[in-house]
């Protein structure tokens, strides 16, 4: 897989790479079988959470592959390390990618989160824009002590390549990491909002946005329920960024979690 670097961001090391390189590094993990592999995107608000909820920050360190989503991680690596990822990787954008260049090759997708209501939506969308691979089954994510079991066997019997789990942070990280072993699933991936997008709750903002880095804004319109996500964890997660500069903390590729 592509190495790349890894950039250290509030203690978690994030994975350097173009789109094109995840595409290739995916790829790779699509066609091993051996394990289940899992991966991770991070924006501002993830980082805030691995500072905020305790073994967080652990399970993200521990993941296969963590890509930077969002201008929020592209700001701070400029600060603690002087440059910019290479590319914004996000799960919206890159898992339809993932669609699309290996379609036709027999390959079979889970869906895991959001509401039963909800979650057949975004299977039905799934079916009709990806026709060329299988989806094998879906499941939503409000899931009970006893409903874990049952839904690992139920992903495990129908031997997906690839397992979206959509919970939102950090559940969908959370539960990844507690069942990897148990999955048999080449890939794990949370991807968070993905499916309300699919379903057509969410709209992505114009493209002119994105370039600029104002997608927050466009979904703050959307949700403005997550106001406080935004107007108030945006500047938390600076003033962490900055006094993880002062202090050096993650200046240093992949470096211990801080204590911030």
């Amino acid at each position: 897989m592509h190495g790349g670097d890894t950039l250290s961001v509030l203690g978690v090391p994030v994975h350097d790479l173009t789109v094109e390189q995840a595409i290739a590094d995916l790829e790779l993990m699509l066609q091993d079988r051996s394990r289940a592999h899992s991966v991770f995107y991070v924006n501002a608000h993830t980082l805030n959470q691995a500072c905020d909820v305790p073994g967080f920050r652990d399970v993200l360190r521990s993941a296969d592959r963590v890509y930077g989503d969002g201008t929020g991680v592209r700001w701070a690596t400029r600060i603690l390390h002087g440059r910019s990822l290479r590319d914004n990787v996000n799960g919206t954008d890159l898992v339809p990618l993932v669609f699309q260049r290996f379609a036709g090759r027999g390959l079979r997708y889970f869906l895991l989160g959001n509401t039963p209501e909800r979650i057949e939506r975004a299977a039905a969308h799934a079916r009709q824009s990806f026709p060329g691979w299988t989806l094998v089954g879906s499941h939503h994510g409000f899931l009970q002590d006893e409903d874990h079991a049952k839904v690992i066997a139920a992903i495990n019997a129908a031997d997906p390549h690839l397992l979206l789990v959509g919970m939102g942070n950090p559940k969908q990280e959370l539960w990844i990491a507690r069942h990897l072993a148990q999955l048999r699933t080449p890939i794990c991936m949370g991807i968070g909002g993905l499916f309300d997008y699919w379903v057509g709750d969410l709209v992505r903002a114009p493209a002119w946005m994105r370039r600029i880095g104002y997608e927050w804004l466009h979904l703050l319109l959307q949700q403005p329920h997550k106001a406080r996500r935004y107007l108030l964890g945006n500047p938390l997660f600076l003033w962490r960024v900055l006094r993880s500069r002062w202090s050096g903390r993650d200046r240093v590729g992949a470096a211990p979690a801080p204590r911030v």
